[in-house]
């Protein structure tokens, strides 16, 4: 089989299966997961497929810039950007935790992992681990209420000294945002 076939064959299988490992290929084509890397590389040129925390998958065509947060659209920029990891492992990004809490409640049953950054150190935390403080004195040019993360509740309850706001966990979070969401509408700056 020539290579131009054999991409096309895996094209082929992303499209019904939408992840492959390089392993995998490599046995169904019986060739070497190198071949399988050569094959593989003009199609990431190109755009066609992606390397994933678990294989290779399609690229799909987005309508949205890939720096726009999936919920509001502002841009995810900023180190307050939080991640959604779902089960076929591709990732959603939102600008802020409010965004990120909101679009996790949307879909939850898809997510196997959210991640966002904590406001002091900005280390990668869970999201589902981390304390949140709503509606503290701080501008921070995003969505409403805002929403800070910490990674311990002991920060949390530092900050709230100057800040003021209200500390939560996850799923209390969640709540609260989804409450004033319902009586107020999304992300007013």
């Amino acid at each position: 089989m020539l290579p131009i076939d054999r991409q096309q064959q895996i094209l082929n299988w992303l499209k019904e299966e939408g992840t492959l490992r390089v392993s995998d290929i490599s046995s169904r084509l019986e060739v070497s997961e190198m071949t399988v890397y050569r094959d593989l590389k003009p199609l990431m040129d190109t755009n066609k497929i992606k390397k994933t925390s678990n294989g290779i998958s399609t690229m799909e065509s987005h309508s949205l810039p890939s720096d726009s947060c999936i919920y509001c659209l502002k841009s995810t920029t900023s180190r307050r950007s939080v991640q959604l990891v779902k089960k076929d492992h591709t990732i959603e990004q939102t600008c802020c935790p409010h965004c990120g809490l909101l679009r996790y409640e949307d879909i939850k049953e898809d997510v196997v992992q959210i991640l966002c950054r904590d406001f002091l150190t900005d280390m990668t935390i869970s999201g589902k681990t981390a304390t949140y403080l709503i509606d503290a004195d701080l501008n921070l040019n995003c969505c409403q209420p805002q929403v800070i993360a910490f990674d311990s509740r002991k920060q949390g309850e530092q900050f709230q000294t100057g800040f003021r706001g209200k500390l939560h966990n996850f799923q209390q979070a969640i709540s609260v945002i989804s409450r004033d969401m319902q009586e107020s509408g999304c992300c007013q700056d």
